[in-house]
């Protein structure tokens, strides 16, 4: 456990991950009172990131829920090996007499039981809290967001067949939504929340540097300017920090030291993600573009 804000700041940095004070703050609590935090903001400015950078830096498991539409309990939470339970009973009925009590207690066991990402982050057998990632929760249906209040609230939940199970060590539960709907009251208010924002481009020309360091200052800067300046355009699919580094990445692969006409146009479905952006950002549009960003770069290197 982090003793201070800034020494969480520098685990964090240690896992190439650059975090403000502010959303340092928010697990630095989130850790010390045991709380979940609610992670929005657009898609790509490091949400998900974060849950992995935060195990890593506390030297534990990650635990990640992907949420989808139809997600159930038996994907979430458990499920039971019908097969072999099947089979077990069988074993038992051969071997004579059956008593249902023992049977039950023998078929519903730990033995039998199959644990989605819920249950195995509260898995009383845990020796240490994991960090569980409930990502993009705004993707699921509200029944699930409603089964879910249980686990954020008590750190528990309850299977019918053998009871209520509850975790010894309280994992840090990470929830991110790139705010396709809204996530109903009840569920936030079981959380911490923070909002992230696109970075300026101070910090993502830092966070840049730390993911992609055989990147030349002018080219991650230039990029990263383009990157900005791309935000402010009419796009199907905003850029986010992802794509600014897949696409530092991208030119470094190539052998780019600065940023030229001919190695955006090569690069652009790298950073683009629909075909109308793609041909609306070609041509004249691009050179436009280059001008705006080396202004903006100019003062970052």
């Amino acid at each position: 456990m982090p003793a201070s804000i800034s020494e969480l700041q520098q685990r964090l940095a240690e896992q190439r991950y650059v975090a403000d004070r502010g959303l340092a703050v928010s697990l630095f609590i989130a850790l010390r009172l045991g709380r979940p935090l609610f992670l929005e903001g657009e898609a790509g400015v490091g949400k998900t990131a974060l849950a992995g950078a935060m195990a890593a830096a506390l030297g534990t498991d990650l635990i990640r829920l992907q949420c989808y539409e139809g997600l159930d309990v038996s994907h979430a939470v458990y499920e039971w090996d019908y097969p072999r339970q099947l089979l077990e009973l069988r074993l038992i009925e051969a071997g004579g007499r059956v008593d249902r009590a023992e049977a039950h207690r023998a078929l519903y066991s730990d033995a039998f039981l199959l644990k989605r990402p819920l249950l195995q982050a509260i898995d009383p057998a845990r020796t240490r809290p994991a960090v569980l990632l409930i990502d993009e929760i705004d993707r699921a249906d509200e029944e699930f967001e409603g089964y879910l209040l249980e686990l954020l609230a008590e750190f528990q939940v309850t299977i019918p067949e053998i009871g209520t199970v509850r975790a010894t060590e309280r994992p840090l539960v990470i929830l991110t939504s790139n705010r396709t709907r809204e996530v109903h009251d009840a569920l936030k208010r079981r959380c911490l929340y923070q909002w992230l924002e696109y970075p300026s481009f101070e910090k993502e020309l830092a966070i840049v540097r730390v993911r992609v360091p055989e990147a030349s200052a002018q080219l991650a800067a230039q990029v990263t300017a383009l990157a900005q300046e791309l935000r402010t355009q009419e796009l199907y699919k905003t850029p986010g920090v992802s794509e600014t580094i897949d696409w530092v990445s991208a030119l470094v692969a190539l052998g780019h030291e600065r940023v030229d006409e001919q190695g955006i146009g090569e690069t652009l479905g790298v950073v683009l993600k629909a075909r109308e952006d793609v041909d609306a950002l070609r041509g004249a549009r691009v050179n436009e573009l280059l001008a705006k960003a080396a202004a903006r770069a100019s003062g970052g290197m």
